[in-house]
């Protein structure tokens, strides 16, 4: 399973490359702008089996203390996809949200359920969840971690203590690590390695391809159901 030494000795290898011509800081920053973009890749592909990167050790899932009356709550940028929300009841329970949109509200926005209570709905807008309605003081809601977010989270890129020691592991399948070696190698051969460009170019699309292929199929042991339509003899 190639690591972070290994792929980082093949992306300089692949455009005649050396520590001093390609730094290991120039090197680290490229690396990492390839990681998120193939886990981006990855997360297009989830069905039903979301992908997280096997380097976390919690799982993609915030709480935080709900605040009387407050319906604005900022998430971590990191959070690429908001999967559901819950809030949790005066009982305890938790209870899931409904997405909706400002354009499905057909009332002034500062007019719709505007009395706090349970929330029902949740709005994204930039890096804020809004909660609707706001949440009581305690009389419908729990405050006290009583918001839940599930959601999908951008790649655990590497650090440059991380670099040298030299032996973490990209957080996907191990077959494709290889693809962060050609994506860190192209800018790099584009200002100095020109004919190469082509073949980089032609080998991180066949390497992109097989894994789409690998992450779209992942779901192996769910049974694919098959639904008859109507057939029209005319």
């Amino acid at each position: 399973m190639p690591n972070i030494a290994n792929i980082n000795s093949e992306s300089r290898l692949l455009v005649d490359a050396d520590t001093t011509s390609y730094t290991a800081a120039d090197l680290l920053r490229r690396i990492n702008d390839a990681y998120e973009e193939v886990v981006g890749i990855i997360i297009g592909c989830d069905g039903l089996w979301q992908f997280d990167d096997t380097n976390f050790t919690d799982f993609p899932i915030g709480t935080t203390t709900l605040v009387n009356s407050q319906n604005d709550y900022a998430f971590d940028v990191s959070m690429l996809e908001i999967e559901r929300v819950e809030v949790k009841d005066n009982s305890g329970l938790w209870h899931q949200l409904n997405p909706i949109d400002k354009s499905q509200v057909g009332e002034a926005i500062d007019e719709f359920m505007k009395t706090d209570g349970l929330p029902i709905y949740y709005d994204k807008q930039g890096a804020s969840i809004i909660l609707y309605p706001a949440p009581d003081n305690g009389v419908s809601v729990t405050l006290a971690s009583g918001l839940k977010v599930y959601f999908q989270r951008t790649a655990a890129i590497f650090t440059a203590a991380e670099v040298t020691t030299g032996t973490k592991l990209p957080g996907f399948a191990s077959s494709h690590h290889y693809l962060l070696s050609y994506k860190a190698a192209l800018p790099y051969a584009m200002s100095y390695k020109k004919d190469r460009v082509p073949m980089l170019m032609a080998e991180i699309g066949r390497r992109e391809k097989a894994l789409i292929d690998h992450y779209s199929r992942r779901e192996k042991d769910r049974r694919k159901m098959l639904s008859m339509g109507g057939v029209s003899h005319r």
